[in-house]
């Protein structure tokens, strides 16, 4: 069972303030003072300091918050995992982001649940911040994402490597190979913000020297399907993963541009907490879903 106090340091590095953290928890001040000074003097170091007026992390308490969110993961794994072993059943809380959701990860998961009846799965399909955040807090076993994620926090095994490509409507008067910057009087339609597919395109524009604002016209759409809709009635061109266009590139569709110099790929990734003492369990589970990929 989690130290109450440790609920307490979480508390105050997801708020950086003693008072929030404190409404947070539905408790006094100096409550969350003692609690933290109990903690510094367990473990003899400092977790906090101020610069300038504002709350920071130490370097150890940055290492104490990453065991402890493991810590609470793997505690509200065993809170959701007991009961049902008392069942004799098992359960699969597993993360996606929209590309793996959709296109990648559904016959893995298929030849999953055939093998596995006994398993009460369930797939949340979401941004990667927001993957792992439920991570962080114990909603999600383990995902498969598409975004970047900090490699000190979670265990990784790479999926796949993905092309990452241009596309157009098929009648479009686009013609390659040609020059990225021939491509900003284009209408670029992309996903929100929050997306880890936006995130490549936008990290290979600044590796370039670019940025979206380069393009003539941004329109941002939350939703993958309604984009390449959008793109195949030519009201503009879109970057995505090559998986997610693979059928309207092969019926005719869409068609790809080629680019000069432009051979951006990036990994799908299966990852989970850092430390975690389900850890073989989460390589198992790795291993399962990719068994008989040619199937």
């Amino acid at each position: 069972m989690l130290d109450f106090r440790m609920d307490t340091f979480l508390a105050l590095c997801r708020t950086m303030n003693y008072t929030r953290a404190a409404e947070e928890l539905n408790i006094t001040q100096p409550a969350v003072t003692q609690h933290i000074q109990y903690l510094q003097r367990h473990y003899g170091v400092k977790l906090f300091q101020y610069r300038d007026k504002h709350l920071f992390l130490t370097e150890a308490g940055a290492a104490l918050r990453s065991a402890a969110l493991t810590m609470e993961h793997d505690e509200r794994e065993l809170m959701e995992h007991l009961p049902l072993l008392q069942k004799g059943m098992q359960h699969l809380r597993l993360g996606a982001t929209l590309t793996v959701g959709e296109y990648a990860l559904p016959p893995h998961l298929g030849r999953y649940m055939k093998r596995h009846p006994d398993v009460a799965l369930h797939l949340v399909v979401g941004s990667t911040r927001r993957l792992l955040e439920g991570l962080n807090r114990g909603e999600l076993d383990a995902a498969v994402v598409e975004g970047y994620f900090a490699k000190r926090e979670y265990d990784a095994i790479r999926w796949s490597m993905e092309p990452y490509v241009c596309v157009c409507a098929a009648g479009s008067a686009l013609e390659g190979p040609m020059e990225l910057e021939d491509l900003f009087t284009q209408t670029l339609i992309l996903r929100d913000p929050e997306s880890g597919t936006r995130e490549i395109l936008e990290r290979a524009l600044l590796e370039r020297n670019f940025q979206l604002s380069d393009f003539r016209r941004v329109v941002e759409i939350n939703d993958l399907t309604v984009i390449k809709q959008l793109v195949e009635q030519n009201c503009g061109i879109t970057f995505l993963y090559r998986r997610a266009v693979e059928r309207e590139l092969e019926e005719g569709q869409l068609r790809q541009v080629f680019l000069r110099g432009w051979e951006v790929q990036h990994e799908f990734t299966f990852l989970w907490r850092k430390g975690s003492v389900f850890e073989q369990n989460y390589r198992r589970l790795y291993a399962q879903l990719c068994q008989n990929q040619e199937e």
